[in-house]
């Protein structure tokens, strides 16, 4: 459909172009010819394609979709055509000279936005609320002004709801200034914002009955952010045949006309969502905030509305200044100047107002639902299938939702985690006990400093907990084993493990390793060496720095007494390679 609205605009683009290009290579316009050889329409086609996207901005789609356009009408011509030029042929088949535009991805608004358009919402229900209740108490009060008089409030309102309120009749019963008008006519005009004299009390008398399109945006704004599943264009066409109230909550059968699909989905009533009766005690409002309760108040504030005019039950019906004599109601598109979503925000916007320092561009509703889909995304987590959900694939929800910058925070956070377990392992480093500690390791105080209960001490310092190069904290809790199991690496990861206690007189085994270590460098390659023992043999280095006086006496006494590395019997032939 987009490709066959550019037909007409590309053919005047396209012949414009060219009547203007090719004096400038000196032919004339008038004598080129789709079928003649002698015309390169390939190339004019490109210098138009180039032309087209010096005239639209960056992200703009109508070069490439005027081009397709054009294409695909010399395609329909060179298939009926007795003879066509190969090249153009080729030309023609082949898709456009540049790329369709790919537009940026919109964001979610934050958590401080997303709290400021609620509240604000909020606000302007109650504030809707209390001003139709006013209009009724006025409507209640009045009479037909063709007996009681045009210059009571009461009977203008009254008028209004019975269509007599037109800028014409009014001309006939009130002065032609405002000065003139009885004081209460002059202090309720002044009370809207907008137009003054009669078109501006024909708008005045009919806010007081019936919601306009401005006053429509807060349900949305709340209405789509309590509900994840319901996209702005399946709200908008909602009637009220398509609301179904129990106790429990309410049923809506909403249609996605993008995917064709037609669906019913029940939101219950949410007990945690309080009434607008605790919040306001000025004006308490009718209902609840939660999708069950803003529904409600939607079909309350519009009610008057369905009964004057006896219009089409939308939802969404607002009655606006259609004409120069009256007011119609229609189904309120929410994109006229004025009467938009930015338009909203705008007024809400300033020092003092709702959103003081503005709310972040662009004011698009669609990333109110993007909104509760990266709630979605903190509150569930997992995968992508999980986040997903029922209501997209995940290819959908991929390329639409996960870019969010709360699912990229998230996403950081995970990792910055999932490092610092990683970078914790890698830290740690074994603890060398020297000879004088070693004896009162069954102390609590010196236990506490090695981070370990007295009895653990006492095993350690009597060699219970030996593991074969050093000792070990706790061989049932190690970082490279299954909690609650004894631990299956030791002693080859003994030297990366933080539960490792390293005794003066376990320096002959410390050696024997180091010297395993470095003749596996010479079996290995650098980069698996520095993968398997890389870390084992710094922590070495760095203990045997501590002790470099002992180191002596403990080659010595591998000398004397023929000590052999103490390996269990499956880690032999790993070592003795």
């Amino acid at each position: 459909m987009k490709t066959q609205g550019s037909y007409p605009k590309a053919v005047k683009s396209f012949a414009a172009f060219v009547s203007t290009h090719l004096p400038t290579i000196g032919l004339d316009p008038a004598e080129i010819q789709l079928a003649d050889e002698r015309f390169d329409v390939p190339a004019l086609i490109y210098a138009w394609e180039q032309d087209q996207l010096s005239r639209y901005p960056e992200q703009s789609g109508e070069p490439w979709a005027q081009s397709r356009g054009l294409l695909s009408l010399l395609g329909h011509w060179a298939a009926r055509a007795p003879r066509v030029p190969e090249r153009l042929r080729r030309r023609i088949e082949a898709p456009p000279g540049m790329r369709k535009a790919t537009y940026q991805v919109l964001d979610e608004f934050s958590n401080a936005e997303r709290a400021a358009l609620q509240k604000a919402a909020q606000s302007d229900i109650r504030e809707l609320e209390a001003r139709l209740d006013r209009g009724r108490e006025l409507l209640a009060a009045g009479l037909d002004p063709n007996g009681a008089g045009w210059r009571e409030l009461p009977n203008l309102v009254w008028a209004a709801r019975h269509g007599l309120a037109r800028i014409d009749v009014l001309r006939q019963h009130l002065p032609a200034h405002t000065k003139s008008w009885p004081r209460q006519l002059r202090d309720f005009l002044a009370e809207v914002p907008g137009d003054l004299g009669f078109s501006g009390l024909v708008r005045a008398l009919h806010r007081m009955l019936f919601p306009q399109e401005i006053d429509l945006h807060p349900f949305r704004v709340l209405l789509l952010l309590a509900m994840s599943d319901c996209t702005p264009e399946e709200l908008h066409v909602l009637q009220v045949p398509d609301v179904e109230f129990s106790s429990e909550g309410a049923r809506l059968v909403q249609a996605k006309h993008r995917a064709e699909r037609v669906r019913a989905d029940f939101h219950l009533t949410d007990p945690s969502v309080t009434s607008a009766a605790t919040e306001d005690m000025v004006f308490a409002g009718r209902g609840r905030w939660d999708v069950p309760g803003l529904l409600r108040r939607l079909i309350h504030v519009n009610a008057l509305t369905r009964e004057t005019f006896r219009f089409e039950p939308w939802l969404f019906t607002a009655v606006e200044y259609r004409q120069s004599q009256g007011m119609e109601p229609r189904h309120a598109p929410l994109r006229d100047p004025g009467r938009r979503f930015t338009d909203w925000i705008a007024s809400h916007t300033g020092p003092g107002a709702s959103f003081p320092n503005g709310i972040s561009l662009p004011h698009d509703a669609r990333r109110l639902r993007k909104t509760v889909k990266t709630a979605r995304v903190v509150a569930l987590g997992g995968t992508l299938a999980d986040l997903a959900g029922d209501d997209h694939s995940i290819r959908v929800f991929r390329d639409h939702y996960a870019h969010g910058t709360t699912a990229h925070v998230l996403a950081g956070r995970a990792m910055n985690r999932a490092q610092a377990k990683v970078f914790a392992k890698v830290t740690q480093q074994p603890t060398l006990i020297l000879p004088d500690a070693q004896a009162q390791l069954g102390e609590p105080a010196v236990a506490a400093a090695l981070g370990v209960t007295p009895e653990q001490g006492v095993e350690l310092r009597d060699g219970e907990l030996d593991m074969g190069v050093s000792n070990c904290k706790d061989p049932h809790n190690s970082p490279h084993s299954v909690p609650g199991k004894l631990c299956h690496v030791a002693p080859a990861m003994c030297m990366a493990c933080g539960n490792a206690v390293v005794f003066v007189s376990q320096l002959p085994q410390q050696l024997l390793l180091h010297d395993h270590i470095e003749h596996m460098r010479q079996v290995l390659t650098p980069p698996t060496w520095e993968a398997v023992w890389g870390r084992q043999s710094r922590a070495l280095a760095e203990v045997f720095e501590e002790c470099a006086d002992h180191l002596p006496a403990a080659r010595q006494l591998i000398a004397e007494r023929a000590v052999t590395l103490n390996l269990p019997l499956g880690m032999r032939t790993e070592y003795h390679r």
